[in-house]
């Protein structure tokens, strides 16, 4: 009876002694690797009640049994490691990088609002903020070193800002070098997230866009709980405050969450938005859908979610009017 084992081919009697042996090199990735094709397939197991650690010493693949131990906890290991490696999903490689992106938005914010604070000392009248800020700092530091063919020239020669001397020069300086790297940061993720939406999710991206997309599957956890959500929860995923705020204290109900950044709501009137958002919720699902269990492009997508909104802008070209107060019967007066 032949069986295939973590550390070779083995050839075993009846009684279960070893007739013949194929040990492998002791390379512990190939070894776990190995292991971990053998849980996978099921065949050619070892009978219940092998020796495992006996039949690797009658076959010499180790030594001693400390030996037979110690390896198998290094193949073990490094299985498990590669278990974990795999576990990290192309949509999980996108919800860490929309985690990602959020974070470096706000230290870079937070950063860039400093240095316009601290910058607008020395010259409160350039107008400028965030990154082209600090790409002026970098480039020329001192108001004083801007040369005269720049628009901001004259404004720097009468400048009511202090002087900024060499030392706090050069802080600055690295202080925005520092900005402009994030800001660099910041667009490499956003690459990064397009492309990987285009493969993960073509019929989302075509729909929602990849940012959009890609933040409503970082909401949801994965594609494919994105794709079990009914289109009433997509339209207000990310709303969850205004949701129990509504639950809680008979609130408005929130008529969208985070798809409110998609041109076809915000652009709209607000008489609009909640139909909108209800149509365009709808195709969302679809999409998810369609690249969770399919993973192909459906181009009409697109177009038929544009007839579904133009239906609707047709069906509703005024503000709705108020409805007049009924004349509510006046209360009893209570008696003395």
């Amino acid at each position: 009876m032949k069986i295939d084992t973590w550390y070779g081919i083995l050839e075993i009697g009846s009684k279960g002694e070893v007739l013949a042996s194929e040990p492998f090199p002791k390379d512990i990735r190939e070894l776990a690797l190995r292991s971990l094709s053998l849980r996978d397939s099921r065949q050619n197991l070892p009978p219940e009640g092998f020796d495992l650690k006996a039949a690797a010493l009658e076959c010499k693949f180790v030594e001693s049994p400390s030996e037979y131990y110690s390896l198998l906890h290094e193949v073990t290991l490094d299985a498990a490691k590669i278990q974990v490696s795999e576990a990290l999903t192309p949509d999980q490689r996108i919800v860490q990088a929309v985690e990602a992106l959020d974070d470096i938005n706000e230290t870079t914010n937070s950063l860039s609002e400093r240095l316009f604070e601290w910058y607008g000392g020395y010259f409160p009248e350039s107008g400028l903020n965030g990154e082209s800020l600090a790409l002026f700092i970098v480039k020329y530091g001192s108001r004083e070193n801007i040369a005269p063919d720049d628009p901001l020239y004259l404004k720097a020669r009468d400048s009511m800002g202090a002087k900024l001397e060499a030392a706090d020069e050069m802080l600055l300086k690295g202080f925005a070098e520092s900005v402009c790297s994030l800001y660099g940061q910041r667009r490499q993720i956003e690459a990064y997230i397009e492309s990987g939406m285009e493969v993960l999710a073509p019929n989302l991206t075509l729909t929602a866009g990849p940012m959009l997309g890609a933040r409503l599957i970082s909401i949801a956890g994965s594609l494919e709980k994105l794709a079990a959500f009914p289109s009433s929860t997509i339209q207000v995923i990310g709303a969850s405050k205004a949701l129990f705020k509504h639950l809680r204290d008979r609130a408005p109900s929130p008529k969208h969450g985070v798809i409110y950044s998609h041109p076809l709501i915000n652009t709209s009137p607000w008489w609009m938005r909640g139909k909108i958002a209800r149509a365009l919720a709808a195709k969302l699902s679809l999409a998810a859908r369609i690249d969770f269990y399919s993973e192909k492009i459906d181009p009409s997508l697109p177009e038929k979610l544009e007839e579904k909104i133009q239906k609707i802008r047709a069906l509703n070209p005024r503000p709705p009017q108020k409805r007049p107060e009924s004349g509510a019967k006046p209360k009893k007066k209570r008696r003395k």
